[in-house]
């Protein structure tokens, strides 16, 4: 209770810094707005606001990030944005740092973007999904059963076009950074286990709100119903919605084994998780902390990245060690069932799947070969 009015109040601190600084120049405005969530995350916004304006008197950082996320602090998106903020404050010398708050506490993931955007916050992790409202470039990953393992998903990711991709909305107030990522989706009910499509016949799911889930969901017999990730476990305690599909690592750290009875290992999507900061943040750091931030960021990824993997494995053990029952279907009557998606979605147009991109992709997945 006490970490969730902190984080209310240290976002009403940061939205007034925002436009009482709109007529500041980009340098000034940036420390003073770094200032203010220094403050707000120290507890003492009140008492330290005007002293805070100057962080060098207080003898804070010059630089205080904030960044948010939808997880909890035990999820390896928390721990790769706590990866960052330690490795920044050591290439720094503390000059610059980084305070991280999950849990939805600054708001769902759209509103963590719209943060970036509006000078509230300066860094957030988030999944692909809510950036279709952004730029059509990371759809190509809500095609489902795109990648049939974690080394060809991170093998694209880390490819030219994946580096494209990530930097796709760098004019829209969005620098990425590098790439974390959150697994393969499973999904979790509580009517049966899912061992073919027709099993999800009648099952209401959450998903996330993202036209080509919604619709592999609706293929199947399933009734997908988009929600926020912070309405997720009451809407299934309440029984409003049989099921949702998460990562391992999603549904462990939130303790969905208390309000679900079967987890089924179906990997329909891949979600990699782009690591951005506000564009006019960063630009107004100094050289040598932009390097840092940016070196922080590709050397965290690595490390995130090896959270997820172990996560998955002990993530499952604590499932079904707390009594989930789990299955692992047959994929192929699944890439079936969906395989009308790619036809209806890979096209030019809005909202659609860049041809280009799809063929990039898949040209990546083919070297592998």
């Amino acid at each position: 209770m006490k970490k969730r009015v902190l984080a209310i109040a240290m976002a009403t601190l940061l939205c007034a810094g925002v436009f009482a600084g709109c007529g500041s120049d980009k340098g000034s405005a940036s420390k003073s707005a770094a200032a203010s969530g220094s403050a707000a995350a120290s507890g003492s916004a009140a008492a330290s606001g005007s002293a805070a304006a100057s962080g060098e008197a207080t003898g804070e950082a010059e630089y205080a990030m904030i960044a948010g996320t939808s997880v909890p602090d035990s999820h390896p998106y928390m721990l790769g944005m706590n990866k960052i903020g330690e490795l920044v404050k050591e290439k720094t010398n503390g000059a610059v740092t980084l305070d991280a708050f999950g849990n939805s506490q600054l708001g769902s993931e759209r509103d963590l973007i719209e943060g970036l955007q509006l000078g509230s916050l300066q860094m957030t992790c988030v999944s692909t999904a809510p950036l279709a409202g952004f730029t059509d470039s990371f759809l190509v990953f809500d095609l489902p059963f795109i990648f049939e393992t974690t080394e060809q998903a991170r093998t694209v990711l880390d490819s030219e076009i994946g580096m494209e991709i990530l930097h796709s909305v760098d004019d829209q107030g969005l620098k990425g950074l590098c790439w974390f990522e959150n697994g393969f989706r499973n999904v979790t009910n509580n009517v049966k286990p899912i061992t073919v499509p027709d099993d999800l016949k009648g099952i209401k799911i959450r998903t996330m709100e993202n036209q080509m889930h919604m619709a592999a969901f609706q293929i199947m017999g399933a009734d997908p119903t988009p929600m926020a990730m912070g309405d997720v476990f009451t809407a299934l305690q309440q029984g409003t919605i049989d099921a949702q599909e998460n990562p391992v690592p999603i549904i462990a750290t939130n303790k969905f084994q208390e309000v679900q009875k079967y987890i089924s290992m179906t990997g329909h999507l891949f979600s990699p998780t782009p690591v951005f900061i506000a564009s006019d943040y960063y630009d107004a750091l100094p050289a040598e902390y932009q390097t840092a931030v940016q070196e922080a960021a590709d050397e965290a990824a690595p490390y995130q990245r090896q959270q997820i993997d172990e996560q998955n494995v002990s993530g499952l053990e604590e499932l079904t060690g707390d009594g989930m029952e789990a299955n692992e279907p047959e994929k192929a009557p699944f890439q079936e069932a969906t395989a009308p998606i790619y036809d209806q979605y890979i096209k030019d147009g809005a909202g659609m799947v860049s041809p280009d991109i799809y063929q990039r992709v898949e040209d990546v997945l083919a070297s592998m070969k």
